[in-house]
């Protein structure tokens, strides 16, 4: 038997397996030019991608066409410059917004989508509405249907716990643009937390991660989000206490050729 002939760039095959650095090379002390203007313009774009701003009125009208009404509300960031230096007030609804989600608030809500601009308002505008309208179908599937969808302005994870807990929800799903890469700036997050209020930490949540167009599908996210949503309500919990087994699930649902 032969060995396997291995390839004469074997840096380029890598290379095509992954959208990270790999072999940039130098030019004597420096990166070769190439390498440095694609690192400056992913950087760029990255920035970008903090500091743009959240195109709310967009999604609201994206979300009614799929059926969805949405409240919109603003955490007690005063703009994007407080956002960035104050996470804390990016955890917590301004007066207005609680008074007004006090108004719509019912004994048990069941499940609230909340969509916040998080560190890349570029990753919910491109891809919040279209995970949302994979999303309510697979919940559907598990008997689930969200009560209320939010979309919130300044906010981080946590603020889903406020708003939850003012809807009187047993869980929320929080889609929120995360920290943005050098290879990924509008990569969006969801975070699952049963029994949402304030105080809780990361530990009662699960994360479903990089969903984007080369990372995570909407399909395969919105499997693992309705996996984990319905085995939280049935278990009660949600966190380090749920074993994310959705990937044997997804695998058993995919038809045999």
């Amino acid at each position: 038997m032969k060995a396997p002939v291995p390839p004469s760039r074997p840096l380029d095959a890598l290379r095509e397996l992954t959208p990270a650095r790999v072999g940039l090379g130098r030019f004597g002390a420096s990166m070769p030019t190439d390498a440095l203007l694609a690192f400056t313009l992913d950087h760029a774009r990255a920035r970008d991608a903090v500091h743009a701003a959240f195109d709310a009125p967009r999604l609201v009208a994206e979300l009614a066409g799929l059926g969805l009404e949405v409240t919109e509300v603003s955490s007690q960031a005063q703009g994007r410059r407080d956002y960035l230096r104050r996470p804390d007030l990016g955890r917590m609804l301004d007066a207005d917004s609680r008074r007004g989600l006090e108004q719509r608030g019912v004994a048990d809500a069941g499940l609230v989508i909340v969509v916040g601009d998080g560190l890349s308002p570029a990753a919910v505008n491109v891809h919040a509405a279209e995970l949302i309208r994979h999303l309510v179908p697979r919940l559907a599937e598990n008997g689930i249907g969200p009560t209320h969808v939010v979309a919130a302005a300044g906010a981080r994870v946590a603020l889903g716990d406020e708003v939850g807990a003012v809807l009187g929800a047993r869980m929320v799903v929080m889609l929120i643009g995360e920290r943005p890469g050098l290879s990924a700036p509008d990569s969006l997050g969801a975070y699952i937390t049963a029994a949402p209020r304030v105080g809780l930490t990361d530990e009662k949540r699960n994360c479903v991660s990089n969903i984007h167009g080369a990372g995570l599908s909407y399909d395969e996210a919105a499997f693992k989000i309705a996996w984990l949503a319905r085995e939280g309500f049935a278990r009660g919990i949600t966190g380090v206490a749920l074993k994310d087994e959705s990937g044997t699930a997804l695998i058993a649902a995919r038809p045999v050729d």
